[in-house]
């Protein structure tokens, strides 16, 4: 106890406390760079209380928008960025704008034809015509036109005071808020920066070009469109020349000729290899009794998801049966069910050589994004060149469209596996197929079942969009409802989709819980 007493460096002894502040003075210099001395008593009054402190920090006020990209703080930077530009445009409209080009362009459009009528009133009345009245009137009416876009372009020029004096009252709000909540936002960064020491600190000369330059091309760029309208035709549409889009389409087009003509056989491979499983799950569903079928889907329920959910699977059948859609959801059923069934024993597969090989999966990841994210209509185009139209062109459509979560969610499932867990069965002499099958697979298989849900959720979305190219079922019948506006039939074909897509949720579901 004497020890720790007599210890010039306990905790409490103003030595440690100097200690303590010099070495809290070092990191602040060396976070901030400049001016440290007014940075830490504005840290430390920060600090002090809990609640918003407000400060004031005059060069985040000043250089605005530079000074917070400077800092790295990118996110205030940009949000500030734009009321900046904001306030400018309107300084700039105000005090040297145009503002009554837009009306004086209208006028200048429409004094051609004044001109014209005044010439068709005068050789009328000089030939004695019936329309002299009429002609009359049109000319009356387009000076009357010609004085209102006279008076609203007196108008506007005359509002450019307000307009500029609005702006410079938003720059001036816009800098006040800047100089107030700099040294709050950069305190916090701050702390950031104390357990993570990758985080750039002080005002690097990158992000001060960076931020510099940024500001430049938007304010200026924006003060020369909004301010001189039509003066600046580069910043009103992007410079093209339409031959850049023809040559494209030339090179798209020759692409997919080269690859139909020799890729003929391949693809009538994979058509017949389709229509051999879409015509087996057809043969199971639609041409098996349906009392069969019934029973089969309700006792998996049952086993999969409980009593309950199989008795709400036992009413969606009653309705699909007793409205007439018992048919086209069994064929709907096996469409979905051969897309599903060639997304997951392609994916899962493909799931687990990408999970430890990452580069690898970096290559697939783009086209993985790329078939999430293009529209269905898009990638529907090569599918018909390649397929042609039918059942086998619809299958591929709904792989594209849901094939991907499978992939995605086995690779998350396999790279969540403690490290640990792996390591301990390395230790007792597991092999590769044993860790693979004991270890990783049932510990990602949570992951592994959302993703084949995910897939077969998204499969049946696609069914109404798979109807476009010749695929039969339900989304045949949504279809049509939407071609000649039959409301009722739409939605009862909608509801035996939903119905469709529950009982199948409630099945997969219910096995992972």
């Amino acid at each position: 106890m004497t020890d720790v007493l007599d210890n010039p460096l306990n905790v409490d002894s103003p030595a440690r406390a100097a200690a303590l502040a010099e070495e809290r003075q070092e990191k602040v210099a060396a976070f901030v760079r400049t001016n440290p001395a007014y940075y830490l008593a504005a840290f430390d009054k920060i600090r002090s209380r809990a609640h918003f402190t407000p400060t004031f920090n005059a060069a985040a006020g000043l250089l605005g928008t530079v000074w917070f990209g400077a800092r790295g703080l990118w996110n205030w930077a940009v949000a500030f960025l734009i009321v900046e530009t904001f306030a400018f445009v309107q300084m700039a409209r105000g005090l040297f704008g145009d503002l009554g080009a837009e009306a004086r362009a209208r006028i200048a459009s429409i004094e051609g034809t004044l001109e014209l009528r005044r010439q068709q009133l005068a050789a009328a009345v000089e030939a004695g015509s019936d329309r002299v009245d009429a002609l009359r009137r049109a000319v009356t009416g387009i000076e009357t036109n010609i004085a209102g876009f006279q008076a609203e372009a007196a108008a506007a020029e005359a509002g450019a005071l307000p307009i500029a004096l609005t702006g410079l009252g938003v720059l001036l709000m816009a800098k006040l808020v800047q100089a107030v909540v700099a040294n709050t936002v950069l305190e916090a960064r701050y702390s950031d920066w104390l357990s993570d020491a990758t985080i750039p600190s002080g005002m690097a000369e990158r992000h001060i070009v960076l931020s510099a330059i940024f500001m430049a091309i938007i304010v200026i760029s924006s003060m020369l469109h909004y301010s001189f309208p039509g003066g600046f035709p580069a910043l009103a549409s992007f410079p093209t020349d339409p031959g850049i889009r023809l040559t494209g389409i030339a090179w798209v087009e020759g692409f997919f000729a080269f690859a139909v003509t020799n890729g003929e056989a391949l693809f009538d491979l994979i058509t017949a290899g389709i229509r051999l499983l879409l015509d087996a799950l057809e043969l199971i569903f639609v041409s098996t009794p349906w009392m069969v079928i019934a029973s089969f889907i309700v006792l998996l329920t049952w086993l999969s998801a409980g009593v309950r959910t199989a008795i709400w699977s036992g009413g969606f059948l009653a309705y699909m049966g007793l409205f007439g859609f018992w048919e086209k959801a069994m064929t709907t059923l096996a469409l979905l069910g051969t897309a599903a069934c060639l997304s997951i024993v392609i994916g899962i597969p493909l799931g687990m050589f990408c999970a430890r090989r990452k580069r690898l999966y970096a290559v697939i990841q783009p086209i993985m994004d790329f078939m999430q994210t293009m529209p269905a209509f898009v990638f529907m185009i090569p599918v018909i060149a390649f397929f042609g139209t039918g059942k086998p062109a619809a299958v591929v459509t709904t792989m594209i469209f849901g094939g991907t979560p499978v992939v995605r969610l086995t690779v998350l499932g396999l790279r969540g596996v403690p490290e640990s867990v792996r390591e301990a069965a390395i230790s007792f002499g597991a092999s590769k197929w044993y860790l693979l099958t004991r270890v990783d697979l049932p510990l990602a298989s949570p992951s592994i079942r959302a993703g084949i849900n995910q897939t077969i959720m998204l499969s049946l979305a696609m069914v109404v969009v798979a109807s476009l190219i010749g695929a039969k079922g339900l989304g045949e019948d949504v279809l049509e409802a939407l071609q000649y506006a039959n409301v009722g039939q739409g939605i009862l074909a909608g509801f035996a989709i939903l119905f469709c897509a529950m009982i199948l949720d409630r099945i997969v579901q219910g096995a992972r819980d």
